[in-house]
């Protein structure tokens, strides 16, 4: 599963699925031995879960690369190389 973004402990991954129907657009949030699974449009938790303070986080890195976070599930479902998004800083 692609790396897309890594920021204070937190690791952001998508999957690909090229030529297959996949889920919603989504990526995946792993702090620790915890993982969360997010919707991009709107950012929202689907699944899992993180501490409070690293949920905060993500939402907060996702709704300012929401476009980024679809551009790049789009590539990943056409078969090309996500580009890695800016982390929090």
């Amino acid at each position: 599963m692609p790396e897309i973004a890594r920021f204070f402990g937190i690791i952001i991954r998508m999957f690909a699925e090229p030529g297959a129907p996949h889920h919603t657009p989504h990526f995946h949030a792993y702090h620790q031995d915890q993982v969360a699974v997010y919707n991009i449009d709107p950012v929202e938790l689907i699944s899992g879960s993180l501490p409070k303070r690293q949920q905060r986080l993500v939402e907060a890195w996702a709704e300012l690369h929401q476009a980024d976070l679809l551009a790049d599930w789009e590539r990943l479902q056409a078969g090309q190389r996500p580009l890695p998004i800016m982390p929090l800083s």
